[in-house]
C-alpha cells in the first residue's frame, strides 16, 4: 500500500473543541506511525438520532460512513459531541467494527463525572484520546486486552477509563505494529 493512503482522516461532526481534535491528531503518529488530517467538520448526523432514546445510533453512523469513499485515507475516526448508543449498550464513549474503516468517539459523556459540576478541559482531551486510540486500535484488529494498563482494556465508566494509561500493553502494541506492516506491504 503506498505511504500516501497509510493515514488516518479525523472527521469532526459539528463543533467539538479544537484542542481535542489536535490532541488526537498528535497522540495517533506516536501510537500509530502514520499522519493524519483533520478534516473539514460536517452536520451532525440528524438521521440516526433515536427520538426514544435521545441518542444517536453508532452503528448508523459507521454504516454511513463506511458507504462513503475516502481514497486518501486508510482509516476515519468520526469525533462527535452527541449522546451515542449501540441497541445493547445504554451508552458508549465510541464504537468500531472490528478490522473495519470507521470508528467513532463521543464527548457527550466524557465530561460528566459524577459529583461534580465541572471536569477539566485537560481531563476531557485525555479521556478523548485515550477513547479514539482504543477505537482505531479496534480498526487494526486488536481486541479487548485483560490487562488493565492497556489502551485496549474495556471501560464503560470514566473511573475505569481515567485509570488506563495511554499505552498499549507490550502484547497489543506487538500486534499493532504487525496489523499495520500488512497495510503498508
Amino acid at each position: 500500500m503506498s505511504g500516501t493512503k497509510a493515514r488516518v482522516g479525523i472527521m469532526a461532526f459539528g463543533s467539538p473543541p479544537a484542542e481535542v481534535l489536535r490532541s488526537i491528531a498528535d497522540a495517533v503518529p506516536i501510537h500509530f506511525g502514520m499522519p493524519v488530517e483533520i478534516l473539514p467538520p460536517v452536520k451532525i448526523p440528524s438521521y440516526a438520532f433515536d427520538p426514544a432514546r435521545i441518542q444517536y445510533n453508532a452503528v448508523s453512523i459507521i454504516e454511513t460512513i463506511e458507504a462513503m469513499k475516502f481514497p486518501a485515507y486508510l482509516k476515519i475516526l468520526g469525533v462527535l459531541t452527541v449522546d451515542l448508543f449501540l441497541p445493547v449498550f445504554t451508552h458508549v464513549f465510541g464504537e468500531a467494527r472490528q478490522g473495519g474503516n470507521c470508528a467513532l468517539v463521543s464527548l457527550h459523556r466524557l465530561g460528566q463525572d459524577a459529583g461534580s459540576s465541572c471536569t477539566s478541559a485537560a481531563s476531557i482531551k485525555e479521556r478523548t484520546t485515550k477513547v479514539a486510540l482504543h477505537e482505531l486500535g479496534h480498526l487494526f484488529n486488536i481486541i479487548h486486552c485483560y490487562d488493565r494498563g492497556c489502551l485496549m482494556h474495556f471501560s464503560m465508566d470514566l473511573e475505569e477509563l481515567d485509570r488506563i494509561p495511554v499505552e498499549f500493553c507490550r502484547y497489543c502494541k506487538a500486534f499493532l505494529d504487525e496489523s499495520i506492516k500488512q497495510f503498508r506491504k
